[in-house]
């Protein structure tokens, strides 16, 4: 059994069992810890300043305020202040902005899944990114997120999978139409032409949205490799191969560190932490 990770709290701002108590549960299972607090602005203002909650989860709108007013009051007050992922029920450019300006650090729009959530909790969470990190899907969330793919389409949830997969076997990436795609199909109940449409769609988003060089200089390319967006094969490649560069170095640091009891070798491979 895991070891429940007590060192990261989060708060639910709703307390209903259709949405709040849901999520806390779900979180739980995870080995998160998280409780809720019914949607009041008070109440979610007396359990920040006592509790000290690392992430706090809220609707963009609440019983008797909004997501903004409470973050601007958290930040004027003498309290530690957490990390805010905002929910919404629509995706709107100028109130992402305006969340963000006030303190959010990630704002998503519904429907989301909660395998989601948690990746972006574990990102958030993290203030300070770290070279020596080794959770897999904690580095996928990151890359996805600084290439600029919403969290709530679909192909933000294929794209995660088809990196893990790939840079845990290769072969994936030999045979993305035949063996990929199906792979990624069966795990979500959805067919492989839709996994590739809405990984292009995802793609065709975060390229239309973010600089080229930006995106060139992430994958440690030249901008000329990529007169248009990446094709699907190209961008999962790429990333996929980061992702096992940065396992395997993280990976050497440890491997003849040797228990002084025991006498064994540690490793770490992408497999076990999938």
């Amino acid at each position: 059994m895991n070891k429940r990770n007590t060192s990261l709290k989060v708060m639910i701002c709703d307390d209903t069992a259709e949405y709040g108590i849901r999520i806390a549960s779900k979180l739980n299972e995870n080995n998160i810890y998280a409780y809720t607090r019914r949607n009041e602005e008070q109440i979610i203002l007396d359990s920040i300043a006592k509790d000290s909650p690392d992430v706090v989860i809220s609707d963009l709108t609440l019983k008797d305020t909004d997501a903004a007013e409470i973050m601007r009051k958290v930040n004027a007050g003498d309290i530690r202040s957490p990390q805010f992922i905002i929910i919404s029920d629509f995706a709107n450019s100028f109130i992402e902005r305006q969340l963000i300006e006030n303190g959010a650090s990630y704002t998503l729009s519904k429907p989301f899944a909660p395998e989601d959530l948690l990746g972006i909790i574990k990102l958030v969470a993290v203030k300070k990114y770290s070279d020596e990190c080794d959770d897999a899907e904690l580095l996928v969330t990151n890359l996805i997120r600084h290439i600029g793919v919403p969290a709530h389409i679909k192909g933000y949830r294929y794209i995660r999978t088809a990196i893990l997969e790939c840079a845990a076997n290769h072969s994936y990436l030999e045979s993305i139409t035949k063996q990929l795609y199906p792979h990624i199909a069966h795990i979500y109940q959805t067919t492989p032409e839709r996994v590739e449409r809405a990984i292009r769609h995802a793609i065709e988003m975060a390229w239309n949205r973010n600089d080229r060089q930006a995106i060139s200089e992430f994958f440690g390319c030249s901008v000329q490799n990529f007169p248009s967006r990446p094709t699907n094969s190209e961008f999962i490649a790429l990333a996929s191969d980061k992702l096992a560069m940065h396992m395997k170095r993280v990976s050497s640091n440890f491997r003849n560190i040797v228990d002084i009891d025991g006498m064994n070798t540690i490793s770490v491979s992408v497999n076990s932490l999938y």
